[in-house]
């Protein structure tokens, strides 16, 4: 096993998901990558409290124009119809975030009164004390976790960062934290893995469109498995077990989670589908993932010891 690096520079930086981008690493199962991560939108430094500020460059209008994503990393062995699992061994948040609310065309935003009405919000990140403060004197605790993650869908062409597919992306789950591992879908060989959107804290649903958006170094560590039939993510976290429904339709997204459930239910448990509905409902927690992103998500967790078996 081990331990690669990506530094922070124009080769290892790119704004769009593709299977034709040339992977920056080559690794092996079993072997870790520390990242350094850029924030969602390509600051370079703190931002000003107008949203101003100086970006890394040199950027492309067209392949930058998404989250600042970091790779893609070839992963030796990975094929189709195999699942990549990511485990999430560390991750360091800058020591600067901001925030974006109001002031753009969104359905949100139009039901809210909030279209015309921007408001743009830096926060001082303390590690030691684990808490993001703002100037107004208003603190949340952290909960670092990467908002994308994912591998190149089968798909010809470039394809926006912005919406969650099966094959990952930018899933804004916040119980992807340290100690979490992500299973995603190779639907190339190698997978192509990229991840940045480095969230210092964030709420289910990521309402207003951003999270405490920040600048990240993680580690991450690869496997490659082949017992796991995936139509979405899926994953491992310190707060349970979690199957994802990704859709434009909130009610889709609801089903696709708690189909990945129940599909879990009973190849686990061996019983029928109903008694596996029945089960997951008295079980397990579905949540509001992110309405941000144009394509919904839809969570549901089965928290440790929350279903125990005579």
């Amino acid at each position: 096993m081990t331990i690669h690096r990506l530094e922070l520079n124009r080769r290892s930086l790119h704004g769009h998901f593709s299977h034709d981008l040339q992977p920056v690493l080559e690794i092996d199962a079993g072997d870790s990558v520390e990242f350094d991560l850029l924030d969602a939108r390509w600051y370079s430094e703190r931002p000003n409290v107008d949203g101003s500020g100086q970006k890394f460059e040199p950027r492309n209008v067209v392949l930058d124009a998404g989250h600042a994503l970091c790779g893609p990393v070839f992963v030796r062995g990975a094929k189709l119809g195999m699942a990549l699992g990511v485990r999430v061994d560390a991750l360091t948040p800058g020591a600067w975030g901001w925030q974006a609310a109001g002031g753009w065309q969104s359905d949100i935003n139009q039901r809210l009164g909030l279209t015309d009405r921007k408001g743009f919000y830096i926060w001082d990140i303390d590690l030691a004390s684990g808490l993001a403060r703002l100037p107004s004197g208003f603190a949340v605790r952290l909960g670092a976790f990467l908002g994308v993650m994912g591998v190149a869908p089968a798909e010809a062409g470039n394809h926006s960062t912005s919406p969650p597919r099966a094959v990952g992306g930018n899933l804004d789950c916040r119980e992807l934290v340290v100690g979490s591992t992500l299973f995603l879908p190779v639907r190339v060989d190698g997978a192509l893995f990229s991840t940045g959107d480095g969230h210092a804290a964030q709420g289910d649903g990521e309402s207003c469109g951003t999270a405490i958006e920040c600048p990240m170094k993680a580690k991450l560590t690869f496997s490659l498995h082949d017992d796991l039939e995936l139509h979405n993510p899926y994953a491992l976290t310190p707060a349970g077990e979690v199957t994802f429904g990704l859709d434009e339709s909130l009610w889709e997204a609801t089903a696709q989670a708690l189909e990945g459930m129940i599909a879990i239910f009973v190849r686990r448990h061996g019983v029928s589908r109903e008694e596996a509905f029945a089960l997951v409902s008295a079980a397990v927690d579905l949540r509001v993932t992110q309405i941000a992103n144009g394509v919904n998500g839809v969570h549901a967790l089965l928290r440790p010891g929350a279903l125990l078996l005579n």
